[in-house]
């Protein structure tokens, strides 16, 4: 049976590259859904690969990150980099975890050496990357996290680039048919 059953697919084109890519949704209807999606898509993160999180607050962001990073073996407690803007931490492999909410200008992301960091080995999800896509590497995925009710969550992933077009789909079968 699907873990998470309602899956949409659409496609739509990216404006500014005129590249077309596969977009797609689905839903969470608790914080434990939402930590084993995180899980599954921990479990296909490689080393150097960017995760954009975007989402109002409360929208389960942090959550997000705190079951990835323990899929990925980090023992530490995981929390949001708010006034830090990046915690670094040590599992399987190093994971970079930003919250760029208090950033106002995009200069300020060298202060904290952003471009080393997702340019780097480690793995790097990102909170409120909204207002610096223009920093962001070529590639990444991007997932939208729309609160739909208390605990229920839309969840939009949208790909940039081949290896993350490759990892939304496999993350979308593993959606579909793990249990």
């Amino acid at each position: 049976t699907a873990r998470f059953p309602e899956l949409k697919r659409e496609v739509i084109i990216i404006s500014n590259e005129g590249k077309v890519t596969a977009m797609w949704q689905c839903n969470t209807t608790s914080p434990e859904q939402t930590s084993e999606l995180a899980v599954l898509l921990a479990g296909l993160l490689k080393p150097g690969m960017v995760i954009c999180l975007e989402g109002d607050l409360g929208a389960g962001k942090t959550l997000f990150v705190k079951a990835a990073a323990k899929a990925l073996g980090v023992e530490e407690e995981v929390t949001s980099p708010t006034f830090a803007l990046v915690n670094v931490y040590q599992g399987e492999v190093v994971l970079y975890h930003f919250d760029l909410y208090r950033l106002q200008h995009v200069e300020q992301l060298a202060d904290i050496g952003f471009d080393e960091y997702v340019n780097g080995d480690g793995i790097s999800l990102i909170e409120w990357p909204n207002e610096f896509k223009a920093a962001l590497p070529e590639e990444y995925l991007w997932i939208e996290i729309i609160r739909t009710a208390e605990n229920e969550r839309s969840w939009r992933f949208l790909p940039r680039g081949e290896k993350y077009d490759a990892l939304s789909e496999e993350l979308k079968r593993l959606c579909q048919y793990s249990r």
